[in-house]
């Protein structure tokens, strides 16, 4: 197994619409909650995990899907966007490193970590 680089980094630009090809991805049992547009393509919470399709390449064909179980998340915090830095950030504490979310100006934060408890706790 590859190693995770010590911080893996998105940005979610917006709430979007579930796409309907996800279904293929969940196994019984799993739903889509909630989508956000990332800069190519999308990221979806499930009731199980979180699901990423990195879309590489000039023409989009390679795409690579990250999927964290909820149960290798250890910790996550949040920070607003500040005065200067236009971005609300999010940060995962997992097994297998860290990952950092950043979260355009249209996506409230606090909703965001209200989304992350309801899904983990």
């Amino acid at each position: 197994m590859a190693e995770l680089e010590k911080y893996i980094n998105w940005t979610f630009s917006e709430k979007c619409a579930i796409p309907s090809d996800i279904n293929d991805r969940l196994v019984p049992g799993e739903e889509a909650v909630e989508a956000f547009k990332t800069i190519r393509d999308v990221a979806i919470f499930t009731n199980k995990r979180l699901i990423v399709r990195d879309v590489q390449g000039l023409r989009g064909k390679k795409i690579e899907i990250y999927s964290l179980p909820y149960s290798s998340i250890n910790m996550w915090s949040t920070e607003n966007a500040g005065t200067f830095d236009i971005n609300a950030e999010v940060e995962l504490w997992t097994r297998a490193g860290n990952i950092k979310i950043g979260l355009g100006k249209d996506i409230d934060i606090r909703k965001f970590d209200d989304l992350i408890a309801s899904i983990l706790l």
